[in-house]
């Protein structure tokens, strides 16, 4: 019996590598997107990350391996245009003939609408919900005006494009990401779609851990460093009082850092939430004079090591992050 049980075994790790093998060549834009999609091909494969971790998705040059990656890739996972507009001519140029997702475009997705000024007031998150589309299938059209000239060089069109930073849409990205997979390799279907339902588990649970983590320190008032988080806010019920600045790659004007001095006096905010490559100058102009704390958020997870639990550990840290500056 054992001489016959080895070749069954020999047969058996070579369909194992050749399920490997067959899998697509992935290539996604930054490590919360490559999370999702690791967490979908599993032992099948490994995608490739386009933005490396810590560097901004908003302006970037590709490195050769980078732009390899790209060419080779069968599939491209990115959030959209409003968050990487190079990526676009890049895809184009690279990945010709690859099946690209733009995952803000996914079938239940959430997006929200760009927030206005400097300051944020709790009804804006009621608004944001009613104004904000839930995709079924159609085109979205993101021109819009900007109201302030800090947008220049930095322009998201009209919708938020940090998307990811809701547990709701990441589950829905898991479905978009196994579909996707599932129809370029269709001898893999069942392991996809059957990882991207336990993720979506993970992220149920998920959702239960961090309002757990908010609960004792609901209602109290917080300001970020930039704009990045009404998913996350609107996802948990836990609003911002305002952002220093309106991205993570322009310096807010004097009149905004006022009014930002005015709005943690008058709310009485007790946290500051500044993020990892800020300018220290920026934090400290607006904290003059006041006793809030400071703590750090991380919106892309640049500390993190890329893969399947980087997802769900940046969520919690933000959680965590909030909870201990409150």
């Amino acid at each position: 019996m054992s001489r016959n049980l080895a070749p069954l075994s020999l047969a058996a790790s070579l369909l194992a590598g050749m399920a490997v093998a067959d899998a697509p060549n992935v290539a996604v834009d930054i490590a919360p997107v490559h999370s999702l999609v690791t967490r979908v091909m599993g032992d099948l494969g490994e995608p490739s990350l386009i933005v490396a971790p810590g560097a901004s998705p908003h302006e970037y040059s590709l490195r050769p391996s980078e732009a390899a990656a790209l060419q080779n890739a069968d599939l491209v996972f990115w959030v959209g245009h409003d968050l990487t507009p190079w990526l676009e001519d890049a895809v184009d140029t690279l990945a010709s003939d690859a099946t690209v997702v733009e995952l803000i475009e996914a079938d239940g997705t959430t997006e929200l609408p760009v927030r206005e000024g400097a300051l944020f007031d709790a009804h804006e998150h009621g608004d944001a919900e009613r104004d904000g589309e839930s995709h079924a299938g159609h085109d979205e059209d993101h021109d819009s005006a900007h109201e302030e000239d800090e947008h220049a060089g930095h322009d998201h069109g009209g919708h938020d494009p940090h998307a990811w930073l809701s547990v709701e849409n990441g589950a829905a990205w898991l479905n978009a990401i196994a579909a996707a997979l599932s129809a370029d390799d269709p001898d893999n279907a069942g392991t996809y779609y059957a990882n991207a339902a336990a993720g979506r588990e993970e992220l149920a649970a998920l959702r239960s851990e961090i309002n757990g983590i908010l609960d004792p320190v609901r209602g109290r008032k917080f300001v970020v460093f930039h704009d990045a988080y009404q998913y996350f806010e609107l996802d948990f019920d836990f609003p911002a009082s305002g952002a220093i600045s309106v991205s993570d790659a322009t310096d807010p004007s004097p009149a905004r850092i006022a009014e930002i001095q005015h709005r943690i006096a008058d709310q009485g905010v007790t946290c500051i939430m500044s993020e990892p490559q800020f300018n220290p100058g920026i934090v400290a102009a607006v904290m003059d004079g006041s006793d809030a704390r400071t703590g750090v958020m991380d919106p892309l997870g640049s500390d993190l090591e890329p893969g399947a639990a980087l997802y769900p550990q940046l969520l919690r840290n933000l959680a965590t992050s909030l909870a201990d500056c409150l």
